[in-house]
């Protein structure tokens, strides 16, 4: 009945679209953007669902910490906030990614033109700095497997340019539950031979639920460098520190009602937390080689220390195979592309190849009571004896071509065609067996971190669990659009894409030890219809049908909590959807914007889980059927002062793949106003916001398929925020 009621609404629009016509579509309306293309094109001109949000959106009134705050307003993409800084936020797009247990899969990341997701298809969203952003651009469907080994489409944040003159902008924000930030952001030299902008942060928060607390600590740099009057180099760097950000882990149904900001019990008594460092740097380098052809180098490198620590039950630590509760990985990483571009007069032509490589050496210690001793000093949450270690390498490896052409003045098409082949390798460095002991325990014939109970036996040992797997595929995409009116243009488009799993998604198996090299990639073809309009008072309507068949859907088998799960793949599924926004200036200071989203996603075949039987025609859970966001702004540039008003609404969200427990569905509101004063080099900001208005008992985010029933992150309630900045230009 939703879908009805969307499609009939859509499809009003459009029919009503001639007599509305009035204006040609303006930079605002039509941004310029390069993720579909690698190349500028504006938006209103491709034949894809891209969405781009600008930095009054990314920054004006907002904390400026999490994608959550700015990235909902974009049709078919969910940002759930699990109110923990110990684990990303999970992130969907066009149905997924929903699986995620930590960091995010299904979408490619991408920062600057430099990869911001691993080899293996894993990414953090927390790298993207959002106070330096010029954009964010998210494309959606076919065109976005160009990118690699993901599914749902690829983010791509891009830093902004220095200003012309030497500025210095401060920046403090303080709000509910002990939250505040800092900055301190520098630039200079825009548009000359040499400019570049940098900038500093600092987050803390006291964390809405017991046990939450966590600390932010950023830094982001670009520099660009004119070589000569035909080319410019472009350095950039990123560094991430969270220290002791603290896990408060899921909440079954019942402490939810009983008090929704408490902490699970288990991640009291483990203490669970996450240490991460991160630092990466890289450079492009965009040279022209004639009137028509250009050509870039990309190189980048960084490396990234996570120490995380899960609520494993001593008991489940004892066995000779477990991992133990503490999970610490070191990667380093590097990567580089090269890609060459020829505009020509009917459109551009694009040629690529690409090489990506993550290193990791992965540790895993107990943490629990195993002495009398332990028992006394509370042991649990430390760094225990080790339980495993092995060398991990992944690698992903791509060629690509896509062009773009005008086959006439109503007609033109995109299509492209990528490579794509991804290797994971896994060296076992912990081995107990009766002729090879590699981690030695405490006494003869123990394996390092097991009890005597669990002594090497005939039967009972830590094997070799080497191994490797190879993925490959070749992805093509298909799309044209037809200039039905000035103001209209119709498209379609079509693809395949495949997504591999990734080293986390591999780490466990349920019966025995080391990696689970059995799970397969998933592999999806696309199909979508879209129209693009501009109607009269500058209003931009866009409207996107699709449907996404996948087999060997991968889903989680076991979630233990704490971001330890195992995963299988689960044979056919299918994503049907419609997306549409309408964005417009109405006048008087008055602006506006809507987005909706109807997505239906269900398993097309039964399969089994570790513990269940699912039914083929279920809904694939963590992903609601249906989202919403409105934003009603003014803006008067004579005073100064702007303020918003905006409306999120979420529907229910299914928690396990039987489909019997889940989050209800909300709707929140928000509401922020702001003041500048200006003066000859200086221009103060201060603002207010208040999210959650009428301060609603929700679910912010599920844990897909919890063995606990641990499944719902509570939402916070009425928060406040307030901020101030001051900016000097020399």
């Amino acid at each position: 009945m939703r879908q009805k009621t969307i499609h009939t609404v859509v499809m009003g629009a459009v029919a009503a679209f001639p007599a509305l016509c009035a204006a040609q579509a303006t930079a605002t309306l039509s941004p310029v953007v390069v993720t579909a293309t690698r190349n500028e094109a504006q938006s209103f001109d491709l034949p894809v669902a891209i969405d781009s949000v600008g930095a009054e959106q990314l920054r004006n009134n907002r904390l400026q910490t999490n994608i959550s705050e700015s990235l909902n307003r974009v049709p078919g993409l969910v940002v759930q906030n699990r109110e923990t800084y110990s684990q990303e936020q999970q992130l969907t797009l066009r149905g997924f990614g929903a699986r995620s247990q930590f960091g995010i899969r299904g979408v490619r990341l991408v920062a600057d033109g430099i990869p911001a997701s691993t080899p293996d298809g894993q990414g953090g969203a927390g790298l993207f700095d959002l106070s330096t952003a010029e954009r964010v651009e998210v494309l959606r469907g076919p065109f976005s497997a160009l990118y690699g080994n993901h599914s749902g489409g690829v983010i791509q944040v891009f830093t902004e340019d220095g200003p012309r003159d030497p500025t210095w902008t401060a920046g403090v924000a303080a709000g509910s539950y002990g939250t505040r930030r800092t900055s301190l952001k520098f630039g200079a030299g825009g548009g000359g031979e040499v400019g570049g902008i940098g900038s500093l942060s600092r987050m803390s928060t006291d964390g809405y639920r017991q046990w939450s607390s966590a600390t932010k600590e950023q830094a982001n740099a670009k520099l660009g460098i004119a070589v000569g009057a035909e080319a410019r180099l472009t350095l950039v760097a990123n560094y991430l520190a969270q220290r002791d950000n603290r896990d408060p882990l899921g909440l079954t149904a019942a402490q939810m009602d009983q008090d929704r900001r408490q902490a699970a019990p288990e991640a009291l008594k483990f203490r669970t937390r996450r240490n991460l460092d991160n630092l990466q740097g890289g450079m492009t380098f965009d040279t022209r080689l004639g009137p028509a052809d250009t050509l870039r180098f990309m190189a980048y490198s960084g490396v990234r220390t996570n120490e995380q620590y899960l609520p494993t039950a001593a008991n489940f630590q004892n066995n000779i195979r477990s991992s133990g509760a503490v999970s610490v990985i070191d990667r380093d990483f590097w990567g580089a592309g090269v890609r060459w571009t020829r505009a020509w007069s009917g459109g551009t032509t694009v040629f690529g190849a690409e090489y990506d490589r993550a290193n990791e050496n992965r540790r895993g210690y107990r943490s629990g009571i195993t002495t009398a001793v332990d028992a006394l000093t509370n042991g649990y949450g430390d760094v225990g004896a080790l339980k495993r270690r092995e060398d991990n390498t992944s690698v992903q490896a791509g060629i690509y071509g896509q062009g773009e052409w005008r086959m006439t003045d109503s007609w033109s098409g995109l299509a492209g065609l990528r490579y794509t082949r991804v290797t994971v390798n896994s060296e076992d460095r912990f081995i107990c067996t009766q002729t090879l002991v590699t981690a030695p325990g405490t006494a003869a014939n123990l394996c390092s971190g097991a009890t005597a109970a669990q002594s090497i036996t005939a039967a009972r040992f830590n094997p070799d669990d080497s191994g490797s797997a190879r993925f490959g595929a070749t992805t093509p995409a298909l799309g044209v659009l037809w200039k039905a009116l000035p103001e209209l243009n119709v498209y379609a488009n079509v693809g395949r894409s495949f997504e591999t799993p990734t080293l986390i998604e591999m780490a466990y198996r349920n019966v025995g030890s080391g990696m689970n090299f059995e799970l397969k990639p998933s592999r999806s073809r696309h199909q979508e219809a879209g129209a693009k309009a501009i109607l009269a008072h500058d209003v931009l309507l866009n409207v996107a049908a699709f449907r996404i068949d996948t087999h060997d859907e991968i889903v989680v088998d076991q979630n233990l909590g704490g971001g330890r799960s195992t995963y299988k793949n689960a044979g056919r599924t299918r994503r049907n959807g419609t997306e549409m926004s309408l964005q417009g200036n109405f006048g008087r200071g008055f602006s506006g914007y809507v987005a909706a989203t109807w997505l239906d996603a269900r398993f097309r075949e039964n399969f089994n889980t570790l513990t269940n039987a699912v039914a083929a025609g279920n809904r694939i859970p963590g992903i609601p059927q249906h989202s919403a966001f409105a934003e009603l702004r003014y803006q008067d540039p004579g005073s100064g002062f702007n303020a918003s008003l905006e409306g999120r609404k979420v529907g229910r969200i299914l928690a396990t793949d039987t489909n019997r427990d889940q989050a209800d569905g909300y709707f929140v509101a928000a509401v922020s106003a702001g003041l500048e004063q200006r003066g000859r080099g200086w221009r103060v900001n201060e603002f207010l916001r208040v999210d959650n208005l009428a301060n609603r008992k929700h679910v912010g985010a599920v844990y897909v398929n919890d063995a606990n029933g641990r499944y719902y992150a509570p939402a916070p309630g009425r928060s406040v925020l307030l901020g101030a900045s001051l900016s000097l230009t020399m």
